[in-house]
């Protein structure tokens, strides 16, 4: 088992590496939705998305107010195909109002971080902002080496035992 305090600076760093979050939801039916979207992530580990209201995977936000995140070392970069270093977030989604701050704040750090195509699709109504919130989660850094995300304190990781 690796040092906690090494994995922990790993934890902390590994979302910088990513764009884009694998966005898995479901229907309030239960029917699976796996998907994508360009994110932003606070230092308390709050993740924002900005995704079009014709999207499947916005309307099961609206509905479940649910959705699982991954971010995933790449393919080409991995040593081992079977443990690719991986995190993962189960959070929970909510909607964040057009005209407030809190909207205009984070659609300019949309803005600086994605470039000239947030210009262009803040004006279009059906994109819609929402807060992911972690209630906890996983992080992988290879063969036996798996440790949760406190849900108390997502700063903060224990190792995950057998049994």
């Amino acid at each position: 088992m690796a040092d906690i305090n090494r994995v922990t600076e790993l934890y902390q760093t590994f979302p910088q590496q990513f764009r884009s979050i694998i966005l898995s939801t479901a229907s309030a039916d239960g029917i699976p939705q796996a998907s994508y979207a360009p994110f932003l992530i606070d230092d308390d580990k709050t993740l924002y998305v900005y995704v079009s209201g014709l999207s499947v995977h916005t309307e099961n936000l609206k509905q479940t107010g649910r959705a699982s995140v991954l971010l995933i070392e790449d393919e080409a970069e991995t040593k081992e195909i079977f443990a690719r270093r991986r995190l993962t977030y189960e959070c929970v989604a909510s909607p964040l109002p057009r005209d407030t701050p809190q909207w205009q704040t984070l659609i300019d750090r949309f803005e600086q971080t994605f470039g000239q195509v947030i210009g262009l699709m803040k004006g279009l109504p059906d994109f819609q902002l929402f807060q992911l919130q972690p209630q906890g989660g996983q992080f992988v850094i290879g063969f036996g080496a798996a440790y949760r995300v406190n849900a108390d304190d997502l700063n903060r990781l224990e190792a995950r035992r057998q049994g």
